[in-house]
């Protein structure tokens, strides 16, 4: 029990802080991959590497079933991703961060259409959450690009709704499912790329290709298996709790990296951030 106990906090450490920085690293990958063949590439070589790692070492490839269940979990999970990244070509990496600082609640209310409402205390701990989001977003920072709001908006529903299904499809077990998923979702976007007409028509720079590799190392292999992980462990809204860290990660990096200008309040938007988060573990423990 605390060895298992010991790995969901590990897993959640390593969300909080890798999927945090994976925004800028998105940003940077950016300026030599167009934005659906970026997303694409990033889960297609993640999902292709994990998946020939775990087979060879004797892990049976997923039946059939098992791989329809990864195609629909892993189109709406990667598809997600892929509106954050057609998103910040608008918007900046910590705008980006903040407004999936709401997955939880999408999260919450689908899983209540599932049969699964949050309890009390998880409503209080995501409405404390999301007020920390409202003061990092007091600046209307998203109102200047309706067209950046929107793709953020179907961002989360995405990852929400895939996020609470796979909990109820029969997909393989331990890293195998996050690979099918990864490969199945990236291949996806990758013919949804060149049906745009997406190509890459020069040498993208060593800063650009670094990026993209941070991304497939360790916000796709290493995060999204640890995402899967706590999927299979504990309740919807802990697993996302990752989306109200993540902001100021993502704001911490766009000031020490980018020179990005931290606001006053984000100071206030931490403490309440960090405060629903600590709720949503707290009820976690008592359930």
């Amino acid at each position: 029990m605390k060895t298992d106990r010991s790995r969901v906090l590990l897993a959640l450490g390593s969300l909080y802080v890798i999927w945090g920085s994976t925004f800028l690293g998105i940003r940077i990958a950016l300026e030599g991959f167009p934005p659906l063949m970026l997303a694409g590439l990033r889960f297609a070589i993640a999902g292709g590497a994990t998946y020939a790692w775990v087979r060879a070492r004797g892990v049976p490839p997923p039946t059939r079933t098992q791989w329809r269940s990864s195609l629909i979990v892993g189109t709406l999970l990667t598809c997600a991703n892929a509106c954050v990244v057609i998103a910040e070509q608008w918007v900046s990496s910590g705008v980006a961060a903040v407004a999936i600082a709401s997955v939880p609640l999408w999260v919450a209310l689908i899983a209540g259409l599932f049969g699964r409402w949050p309890s009390s205390g998880e409503w209080l701990g995501l409405a404390v959450g999301l007020a920390g989001v409202a003061i990092l977003q007091t600046g209307g920072d998203l109102r200047a690009s309706p067209a950046g709001a929107a793709v953020l908006t179907v961002s989360c529903a995405s990852w929400a709704l895939g996020s609470i299904w796979s909990r109820r499809l029969p997909l393989p077990s331990g890293l195998m499912s996050s690979a099918a998923q990864m490969l199945t979702g990236g291949l996806v976007l990758l013919v949804f790329a060149v049906l745009h007409g997406e190509r890459i028509t020069a040498a993208p720079s060593l800063r650009a290709t670094a990026a993209l590799g941070y991304l497939i190392v360790a916000g796709s292999i290493i995060g999204y298996s640890a995402y899967q992980f706590l999927l299979s462990r504990v309740r919807p809204t802990l697993a996302a709790s990752y989306a109200y860290v993540n902001p100021v990660v993502a704001v911490g990096l766009g000031a020490a990296v980018a020179g990005e200008s931290v606001a006053p309040r984000a100071v206030g938007a931490l403490a309440l951030i960090l405060g629903g988060v600590a709720m949503l573990a707290i009820r976690r423990q008592a359930a």
